[in-house]
């Protein structure tokens, strides 16, 4: 029988032992469906969120070799861009809707995302 193993919540398999490493990634997150290496451009705010915080729990706890956690440091990167993009994108449309005399939502000035 082998060492043991331990699923951690991102669905990464770790070995435990002396030298712990990584299986292949069935899944980033097994209740989000998020397929590992789905484009970026893809994901929904909800989703980068989610998968942001499972690599930086991943990244916190230490259990990847350095590789992988260069290569989920690197994902983790873009995520967070992505997270603050659409924060931004957000904000400015917020901020783009215009306001009556007595202060109520008549409607909204377009906003180009530059």
């Amino acid at each position: 029988m082998g060492p043991p193993t331990r699923a951690n919540p991102a669905g990464i398999s770790v070995t435990l032992g002396s030298s712990a490493r990584l299986t292949p990634i069935a899944r980033v997150a097994h209740s989000g469906g998020m397929e590992p290496g789905r484009p970026v451009e893809e994901l929904t705010f909800e989703e980068a969120l989610k998968e942001l915080e499972q690599i930086v729990g991943l990244l916190e706890r230490g259990d990847a070799p350095l590789d992988d956690s260069i290569r989920l440091y690197e994902r983790g990167s873009i995520l967070r861009q992505r997270c603050a993009d659409r924060l931004d994108a957000a904000q400015a449309r917020i901020e783009a809707i215009k306001l009556d005399n007595d202060g109520r939502a008549v409607g909204t000035t377009p906003f180009a995302a530059g």
